[in-house]
């Protein structure tokens, strides 16, 4: 039995990428861990961001054997994954806002990138909109509480349009005809926001992206195991062996799917929510 896929979040946003990748890999069994204790990370100064993430995946991944990490979340994807893959030896995936197909898909060449604070300053995006985008008029929206919006969705609590109204406004009043959304937390609320921004405005995220990233070096890493060939030129899985793939998981649940929060403690609605994307079981883990 293979091991477990990693998924880390900020919150519970990266389940929406989860949710993606599992409708690929159907198989696999995967671990979700999420820092919620200092929720939101798009408030966080870089530094205390990168010191902080890197911590808390090494060490978990120091004790639970995964097969493979991804980051799902735009804002930590923005600054921890060379870091992270220099000194992790399995796959690290991480999250692209959807600014290529936003391009594309738009029919006015206008579109919108909704964003946590942290990623919306990021030179990373900007080079991102410079490389896919410079034909467009691209509008930034930088929200912090609208994470916090999905987190109290996530936690059995109720969402009211105006709420949305306060932070989608601008949005609403532009002109702009594909909205990207910067955030896992963000599809969260689509069907929510859907109804506010109304038909007119396209709401892309980047989970079948990832997703379709993940099947492939699955897929690719698979391939080399069967022809006893790996490859160490992809950053993304360098200096992984097949004694290492192949290595039993020194988690004692194996088979079932665990989430880790960071938290002192996590409320009935939000475990039910965990409960609702396979995660029956949750654990906390130390974030200092």
């Amino acid at each position: 039995m293979s091991k477990p896929i990693l998924v880390f979040d900020s919150g519970i946003g990266g389940l929406t990428i989860l949710d993606e990748i599992r409708q690929a890999l159907p198989n696999e069994n995967y671990l979700y861990l999420f820092d919620n204790a200092r929720l939101p990370y798009g408030e966080l100064g870089e530094q205390e961001l990168i010191s902080g993430c890197l911590s808390l995946i090494t060490g978990f991944v120091q004790e639970e054997s995964v097969s493979m990490v991804i980051i799902a979340c735009n804002t930590a994807s923005t600054l921890i994954l060379p870091s992270l893959r220099a000194v992790l030896n399995i796959p690290v995936v991480g999250v692209v806002p959807a600014i290529k197909p936003a391009a594309l898909l738009s029919r006015n060449k206008h579109i919108g990138l909704l964003a946590t604070p942290g990623t919306i300053k990021r030179a990373y995006t900007h080079e991102l909109i410079d490389q896919f985008a410079s034909g467009c008029t691209v509008e930034l929206y930088a929200s912090s509480e609208l994470v916090m919006l999905a987190e109290q969705k996530a936690a059995g609590n109720p969402i009211t349009q105006h709420q949305l109204a306060q932070i989608l406004r601008p949005i609403h009043q532009s002109e702009l005809d594909t909205l990207v959304l910067g955030c896992t937390h963000f599809p969260i609320l689509k069907r929510e926001m859907q109804e506010y921004l109304g038909d007119k405005v396209l709401l892309l995220d980047s989970g079948k992206a990832v997703a379709a990233r993940v099947l492939t070096l699955k897929l690719r890493i698979q391939q080399e195991l069967l022809q006893g060939v790996l490859s160490k030129q992809d950053d993304e899985y360098r200096d992984v062996n097949r004694e290492e793939l192949e290595q039993e998981s020194k988690n004692t649940l194996y088979g079932t799917e665990l989430a880790y929060y960071t938290s002192e403690r996590i409320g009935q609605g939000l475990k039910k929510t965990l409960a609702k994307f396979g995660f029956s079981k949750t654990f906390r883990v130390s974030h200092s």
